[in-house]
């Protein structure tokens, strides 16, 4: 392995801790060296040897960082990537890349012609459930699909305390910009880009001002529909992946571990790192040619994050193709903004 990719974290709550720092201080190609703490500085009290740094100035002003991760708020994505492109530092883009096509556009356009990586992180496509339902649309066992359902419910009824999430002023607001964001990429980098698509939103939280639920039905060739949904008043979850084709059904509730993992303690390099317990499978139901109906119990495989982390090494060191293309941020960056 090459040397490791000097790297710059952003922020440090809650995206920061669970979702980047672990994984890029167990991976042996990175060198997770600084972070920025414009107030409370606890990340060193987990990462000793971390610089922690007061401005964004300060930290692109570092020569020896290569990458910046830029895991602030929605409406800031744009401003701090093109600020750390132009210091000439490659970005990994937390989910949505920004808040409209044109600033996407953009940011690609920039990387290109400074020779500097933009690339957008999609970890969910490295969750066990995910993995689960991929691997079985992928083999081909349910015949030629008919309909598919993605879904993510939460019931969180109080007006959160993060105003880039819950007031209007600040543009990428709301539920949309936030799940949004994973189901469409989930749908897209199984499925490509849609023919057509409709998009509901609805505001249901007393007080709240922002949107709270959205629903997309995606239409595909071969009379394919893909619905996919989120609600902040969902008291019972639904599954999480329902996929019904000509031969069969596959049904699976949302089972990743990964993030309930690393808040209690684990490390991404741990033997049950990412690992779904006993009853979580998925069910597979399948009908044979003479009408006769099996179910099989699936195992999920291993949820890792560390896969977009190995990614992004890839790409930089070796010039891989980044696993989420331009094509699919921008096809699902047109849905958000539509």
């Amino acid at each position: 392995m090459s040397k490791p990719i000097v790297t710059g974290l952003l922020s440090y709550g809650m995206s920061g801790r669970i979702f980047h720092a672990p994984f890029l201080a167990s991976h042996p190609g990175f060198e997770f060296k600084a972070v920025l703490e414009r107030n409370n500085k606890s990340a060193a009290q987990r990462y000793p040897s971390l610089e922690s740094y007061d401005s964004i100035g300060e930290m692109l002003q570092d020569a020896s960082i290569e990458l910046i991760v830029v895991n602030t708020p929605n409406y800031t994505h744009f401003d701090y990537a093109m600020q750390a492109l132009h210091a000439g530092k490659h970005v990994l883009i937390e989910k949505p890349a920004a808040v409209t096509v044109k600033q996407v556009e953009t940011l690609f356009g920039e990387g290109r012609k400074l020779g500097l990586q933009v690339m957008i992180f999609q970890n969910r496509r490295f969750n066990s459930d995910f993995l689960s339902a991929k691997e079985v649309i992928e083999s081909g066992r349910l015949g030629n699909l008919i309909e598919v359902h993605f879904r993510i419910d939460r019931y969180r009824i109080a007006i959160g305390n993060k105003p880039f999430k819950e007031d209007k002023a600040f543009p990428g607001n709301g539920l949309l910009y936030d799940l949004g964001s994973h189901l469409l990429d989930g749908a897209i980098s199984l499925f490509g880009k849609p023919t057509s698509y409709r998009k509901t939103t609805a505001v249901h939280r007393p007080g709240s001002v922002v949107d709270d639920y959205f629903h997309f039905h995606l239409s595909y060739p071969n009379q394919l529909n893909v619905y996919l949904s989120s609600g902040l008043l969902i008291a019972e979850p639904e599954y999480g992946f329902v996929v019904h084709g000509t031969s069969g059904s596959f049904l699976k509730m949302r089972t990743d571990l990964q993030e309930s993992q690393i808040t209690g303690g684990m490390l991404p390099n741990e033997t049950d790192f990412g690992i779904e317990p006993e009853g979580a499978e998925g069910k597979l139901v399948i009908i044979d040619g003479q009408g006769q109906k099996s179910t099989t119990l699936l195992k999920s495989p291993r949820g890792d994050y560390q896969g977009i982390f190995e990614a992004v090494y890839q790409t930089i060191r070796n010039q891989a193709a980044f696993p989420v293309s331009e094509d699919e941020v921008l096809w699902q960056m047109e849905m958000l903004e539509g």
